[in-house]
């Protein structure tokens, strides 16, 4: 069995939280276009778009979009700047209560 290093751990599980938002911002565009065209189908529009110009999913989808790209940045930060004492640090303060 092999250990995978405090360094390598972090990398891994923050790709991990990286790759859950993708797949919610998927899911989110998904469900944005399927909303879309039932309320076309309806012939009906978005209230809260026609007040705001932008819908909650379109803010939801921004949102998410926004934590993808600060996981892709941490990622690569952590990829050139992380060093074993930082990474024993960070995992000291993930298991904290």
């Amino acid at each position: 069995m092999t250990t995978l290093s405090g360094r390598s751990r972090i990398l891994i599980e923050t790709a991990a939280r990286r790759d859950e938002a993708r797949t919610l911002l998927d899911a989110l565009l998904d469900a944005k276009r399927v909303s879309e065209e039932n309320l076309a189908t309806l012939g009906r529009r978005d209230l809260v778009k026609q007040v705001t110009g932008r819908s909650s999913i379109d803010n939801a989808i921004a949102s998410t979009h926004g934590l993808v790209d600060s996981f892709n940045r941490v990622l690569a930060d952590l990829e050139t700047n992380l060093d074993d004492e930082d990474a024993a640090l960070l995992s000291e303060i993930a298991s904290a209560p």
